[in-house]
């Protein structure tokens, strides 16, 4: 069996090396050592006798025995992940372990107490979250449900549509103090979001109105551009379960029509039937509706 299953490590090292282009890079995906990868390829290439990649300055480039691996090891992982998701479906019981993926914004905003009162609700379902603002691959099992904002979630997934996220312009209290009701936005300076951040409707906007030219600080998450606001550091555009929760803030008129985001909670198609999926889904989208006042003032 340890066998079997070295054989089995082996041809994921292999196709990681190929999906990847390098060493590193597999290492990453595998949460391996560079190291181990190496160590790893090379044994396996003994064993078959062939070499299965070109290696270049470039990285790592399969041979023609490489391609006919790594697309073996493609296949076999397919359909182990289809199995392994057909017999979970076969749980009765809403217990065991449960993955959830979420971003870090949602965790802090409106998600953790919530998450509480499912462990006490179901203390036999171990809940494990992951923080990321891409969506995991839940085909592959790299977790069992999503909770993200989108606007048009995959096609492979299913679920449903839980609340849609308001966004307004906030500003610390004392920063908007002199100024009257209507106020002048490109008189203010500005908080915004990076490249890296990757929120093209934001910055849409904010290039609609001008405001681009008076933004100097840029933050690369949600959870960053509130602390900067609520320190006084400019106005900033918050969902508003952040913003109207911050007593040091206050929003500068109505919510953004086209800023408005719907939530989802999301799983794969072969999972949806086990308890302990069932239980989370049905006990987070009642939840989340309760919060629809804070989500969407």
């Amino acid at each position: 069996m340890n066998e079997q299953k070295g054989r089995w490590d082996d041809l994921r090292v292999v196709r990681a090396i190929a999906e990847t282009g390098s060493l590193s890079g597999a290492g990453r995906q595998l949460g391996l050592s560079h190291a181990t990868v190496f160590r790893r390829l090379g044994e396996t290439e003994t064993r078959l006798g062939v070499r299965l990649f070109e290696r270049a300055r470039g990285g790592y480039s399969p041979t023609p025995a490489g391609e006919d691996l790594a697309a073996t090891a493609g296949r076999v992982e397919a359909e182990v992940l289809e199995v392994e998701r057909r017999l979970a479906g076969q749980d009765l019981r809403p217990a065991g372990s449960l993955r959830v993926t979420t971003t870090d914004t949602l965790l802090s905003g409106l998600l953790s107490p919530l998450f509480t009162e499912f462990r006490q609700a179901f203390p036999e379902i171990a809940l494990e979250v992951a923080l990321s603002n891409n969506l995991f691959n839940l085909s592959r099992r790299e977790a069992d449900i999503a909770i993200r904002p989108a606007q048009d979630p995959p096609d492979t997934l299913v679920g449903r549509r839980i609340g849609v996220i308001a966004q307004a312009v906030y500003g610390h209290t004392e920063l908007l103090e002199g100024h009257s009701e209507t106020y002048d936005l490109m008189s203010f300076s500005w908080i915004g979001p990076d490249e890296v951040m990757g929120y093209r409707p934001l910055e849409r906007w904010m290039e609609r109105q001008g405001l681009q030219p008076c933004c100097h600080y840029r933050l690369d998450s949600l959870l960053a551009m509130t602390a900067a606001a609520r320190d006084g550091a400019g106005l900033a555009v918050l969902p508003s379960y952040l913003g109207d929760s911050a007593p040091e803030l206050r929003c500068l008129g109505a919510p953004i029509p086209e800023l408005a985001t719907d939530l989802w909670l999301l799983t794969h198609p072969d999972l949806r039937r086990v308890a302990r999926i069932r239980a989370f889904l049905d006990f987070i989208a009642e939840a989340v509706q309760r919060e629809a006042p804070r989500l969407n003032p």
